[in-house]
């Protein structure tokens, strides 16, 4: 049975079209009786649309005979890491503001796809009834507590800028750094339900990069509205994306194995290979890093949109995490500095809106041909966003105007064939 509601990452869409907190009230009642009811754990992020849907979710949770156990606006990883069993997170991620969604983790990890298809099945069951929700205040004081301990050092003398998107983090993160001993530099801490991801965090990096440069800052990070994203911005104002980060990460942290996708620039893989780490690839998507990581034994997961995975005293991704491990790794150097170990390739990458998500064979052809004309100088990947209907043209080469040339072609047969 092939999934209906659930994507990439969870179930995902506009609100009042694709979502409607119907479905939502289903999906929590479901995955309840699935996870045989207990205390669920209900964080979201700043949308609007948000307490109505968290609404729903606990009346769907219970339903099933589920404890809602609401924790108000929180970090994705923050309910990952707290849930006692069951979490759930009212969240589109990085989305536009008008979209939303429901994340599932069971025992801190995303459900794999035969799990959410086991959930789907149960939409249309009848609960049992008796389920109640309860408040819970001080979920978000215990989740940094965890991350300042576990992933937390000295940072007196760091002048940092903190983009927190108008989501989730916008109080928590200023926070850590602070405490810290960073000097913190925040942005993106207004959010008032229509402004998260909007010209700010990790999916629009222009008001950090003003922001490092104008005020000579050593460092800028920037996470999206959920906080399982961070980006960063070294002290120029140049972007550092999620394949920089997680190659500084690699080399400090010493592992020998690390998980990326299918996105990740062949720079890394040409790095990793210098210094003897081996490289797991995945399709897009950090659950999918996870399940190779969980697969493989290993800690360490990037993607480069800024997912990136350290399983040390951790569950699952968190940018929070992720970006006080980058200040400890860099730490005595300029971020340029640090991140030029890694030579990238240029990378063109175009958004395609279609009409249909079956790959043609004609495109497939043409991509085939070409990747066997690039060899290992670069390559050409096509394929569909697990959010939007879009698809997504890759084209990497040893020369910017080779790559822009062929992903301009190759996006246009896209449009041809699918617009």
């Amino acid at each position: 049975m092939s999934r209906r509601y659930f994507g990439t990452d969870g179930v995902r869409g506009v609100v009042g079209e694709d979502l409607t907190p119907e479905l939502v009230e289903e999906i929590g009642k479901a995955a309840t009786l699935w996870a045989g009811g207990g205390r669920v754990l209900v964080g979201r992020d700043t949308r609007s649309s948000g307490p109505e849907l968290e609404a729903a979710v606990a009346r769907g949770i219970a339903s099933a005979g589920g404890a809602a156990v609401l924790g108000g606006v929180l970090p994705t990883p923050a309910v990952a890491l707290l849930a006692e069993r069951l979490g759930v997170v009212v969240s589109a991620s990085h989305n536009p503001p008008e979209y939303n969604g429901v994340k599932l983790f069971l025992e801190g990890g995303k459900l794999v796809d035969e799990e959410e298809e086991e959930i789907e099945g149960l939409l249309d069951a009848t609960g049992s009834g008796g389920g109640g929700t309860e408040p819970v205040a001080d979920a978000a004081d215990r989740y940094l507590e965890h991350v300042l301990g576990h992933f937390g050092s000295d940072l007196g003398g760091l002048r940092v800028g903190v983009d927190c998107a108008n989501g989730a983090y916008a109080d928590i993160a200023p926070r850590a750094f602070a405490q810290l001993g960073a000097e913190v530099h925040a942005i993106g801490v207004e959010p008032d339900g229509s402004n998260i991801n909007v010209g700010c965090g990790a999916t629009d990096l222009s008001s950090l990069q003003r922001l490092v440069t104008s005020a000579s800052l050593d460092l800028g990070v920037a996470f999206d509205g959920d906080g399982d994203r961070m980006l960063a911005v070294d002290e120029r104002g140049e972007p550092v994306d999620g394949d920089q980060i997680t190659a500084v990460l690699a080399l400090h942290l010493g592992v020998d194995l690390v998980a990326v996708t299918v996105m990740t620039n062949l720079g890394f893989h040409r790095l990793m290979a210098e210094h003897s780490v081996e490289v797991v690839t995945t399709p897009v998507g950090d659950r999918y890093l996870l399940e190779a990581l969980k697969r493989e034994d290993g800690l360490l997961g990037g993607e480069q949109s800024g997912h990136i995975v350290w399983l040390r005293d951790h569950v699952t991704g968190d940018g929070l995490a992720a970006a006080l491990l980058l200040c400890g790794a860099i730490r005595g150097r300029a971020p340029s500095e640090a991140v030029a170990v890694m030579e990238r390739l240029p990378q063109v990458l175009r958004n395609v809106r279609v009409s249909a998500r079956e790959l043609p064979q004609a495109v497939a052809d043409e991509v085939d041909r070409v990747n066997a004309e690039l060899g290992d100088r670069g390559r050409v990947l096509v394929r569909p966003s697990g959010t939007e209907p879009i698809f997504r043209v890759l084209v990497e080469a040893e020369n910017a105007g080779d790559a822009e040339k062929l992903c301009a072609s190759i996006a246009a047969l896209v449009q041809a064939e699918l617009g």
